[in-house]
């Protein structure tokens, strides 16, 4: 069990920095080989080996300046059957009382951030299929709320149109990957 929690967890992390190692490796990060608009959710597959090689993702940025306000990814590692969650908000968070997501009745447990770096910061690793399943059956809106460094309650609206559809279609994707068997290597 915690050597399963361990790789999910190192997959995660994986899946949120490939493309940023991919990108000191090389110019520029691998592009999805599958990248399908879903409502206002994106599903993306990379061309990589990974227990979770399929995500589904929502930005929200500013209109004016184009900065990230929120992003949400949601992938699935097929194989130990998980969600793994990354939720990315800007710098000046309190950290200690992490992020909470609403969708209609439903309130998540509350998610701890993992990490911050200049680009802001993140709750990253596991998730159970409660707040999955919340999302997807609870309307077209959903909140996560988060306290400032000034200790003001912000609460930042995502939307859940296509949610389902999305996961649907990312978990598919993600077990078709995940039982193809790999290439050949080049000789």
């Amino acid at each position: 069990m915690r050597t399963t929690m361990r790789f999910l967890l190192a997959a995660a992390f994986a899946m949120a920095v490939s493309p940023v190692l991919a990108q000191a490796q090389q110019a520029a990060p691998p592009k999805p080989d599958v990248n399908k608009q879903v409502g206002d959710w994106l599903v993306r597959c990379y061309p990589v080996q990974s227990p979770s090689p399929c995500d589904m993702f929502e930005l929200l940025a500013q209109k004016k300046t184009g900065n990230r306000v929120m992003s949400m990814s949601f992938a699935y590692a097929p194989k130990a059957d998980k969600y793994v969650v990354q939720i990315a908000v800007p710098l000046g968070v309190e950290l200690k009382k992490g992020l909470v997501v609403k969708a209609g009745q439903y309130a998540s447990q509350t998610l701890q951030f993992r990490r911050c770096d200049r680009g802001g910061c993140y709750v990253e690793g596991l998730t159970d299929a409660a707040i999955i399943d919340a999302m997807a059956q609870n309307g077209d809106a959903g909140k996560a709320t988060i306290s400032s460094t000034e200790g003001r309650s912000l609460d930042i609206s995502f939307s859940l149109r296509g949610f389902e559809e999305a996961r649907s279609q990312m978990v598919e994707l993600a077990k078709q990957k995940a039982t193809a068997a790999p290439a050949a290597p080049a000789q």
